[in-house]
């Protein structure tokens, strides 16, 4: 399968990344999402800027979970932060109907294909973001946020982060934590477990009555990080019905080109099956992605990559979007996230 093949396969299936960053750009930088913007040239440091409406289209991407990240201290003002973030994104929906619409279900991701737009989706990165006060879980699902990841670089009202300040791997979810979960499975926010501690999320898969994600990690079978998860964490998230979406970040990979990607997500489908693996570019997010995927419009040549290790289209369109597809049917939000 050579990169325009790949590209026609997007086409056929909702193509899915589980986490980039780009509303903190768009709220904080007036970063237009629906200006093409240039790749910064082979020589300079590529952070920032992967990610706009004209390249989405041009890499074949369907959907974009938005993380919504916030500074872990002070306390205050994380909610008002996720708010403005997604304040940024309503704005750019009313400006181009056409070309971007907020998605909540499955269904209306692939409806938004068949118009043409990108759909959008939210998702909160680090459970500072709720302030202590688990009545945000519905405030924030009412305006489209579909994950919240418990944890971020900080310790929080919730648990303590695999990495950063707090950071204790025997340590789990705290009994705000725990009810945390189960609002959220009540609500049908999907619970993400990327940047928790090991035992916070043993404490988490125990709690939660539905499936899980990992929205972007890379997998210590491949790599030895502190950000990678290990063979049993996979194995216990595909027994719970979830997903992991693969960071496309150099540093957490163990090589600095898009080959790196793919043994990750291969590795996951040899500990964990085919119903697992996702994308999870990271993109926006302050990390330099691999050579070969340093920006959205490069999705079609991880596809043919994939392909070219003997993956065939039933299974690449699993990896693309059928799985991370699942994980929003199954966790489906609630009426009494309907609030004002």
């Amino acid at each position: 399968m050579d990169v325009s093949e790949a590209r026609a396969l997007h086409d056929d299936v909702p193509v899915i990344d589980l986490h980039a960053d780009t509303p903190k750009l768009m709220h904080r930088m007036d970063y237009d999402i629906a200006e093409h913007h240039e790749r910064p040239m082979p020589r300079r440091i590529n952070y920032l800027g992967h990610v706009d409406l004209p390249r989405m289209r041009e890499g074949g991407v369907a959907a974009q979970i938005f993380g919504m990240w916030t500074w872990p201290y002070p306390r205050r003002g994380c909610a008002a932060s996720v708010h403005g973030q997604l304040d940024a994104l309503d704005e750019a929906v009313r400006r181009h109907p056409d070309q971007i619409t907020w998605a909540i279900t499955d269904r209306d991701i692939r409806a938004a294909q068949r118009r043409g737009a990108i759909a959008c989706l939210a998702g909160i990165e680090g459970g500072q973001a709720l302030e202590g006060d688990l009545d945000n879980i519905a405030r924030f699902a009412a305006r489209g946020v579909r994950y919240i990841g418990l944890l971020h670089f900080s310790a929080n009202q919730l648990g303590y982060p695999a990495y950063g300040l707090g950071a204790d791997s025997t340590r789990g979810l705290t009994d705000l934590g725990k009810e945390c979960i189960r609002e959220m499975n009540r609500l049908g926010v999907v619970v993400d477990l990327a940047h928790i501690s090991r035992q916070g999320f043993y404490d988490a898969l125990e709690i939660s009555r539905a499936p899980v994600m990992v929205s972007h990690t890379g997998v210590l079978g491949v790599h030895q990080h502190w950000r990678n998860i290990d063979d049993q964490q996979l194995r216990a998230v595909a027994e719970k019905g979830g997903c992991v979406g693969v960071i496309f970040a150099r540093r957490f990979l163990g090589g600095k080109s898009i080959e790196a990607v793919v043994d990750h997500i291969m590795h996951i489908i040899d500990v964990a099956g085919v119903d697992v693996p996702a994308l999870g570019s990271d993109f926006d997010g302050f990390v330099v992605p691999s050579y070969g995927l340093e920006d959205v419009s490069m999705m079609p040549h991880l596809t043919a990559r994939l392909a070219a290790r003997g993956l065939g289209p039933d299974v690449l369109k699993k990896i693309l979007g059928e799985n991370a597809l699942r994980v929003l049917r199954d966790v489906s939000p609630t009426r009494a996230a309907d609030v004002s």
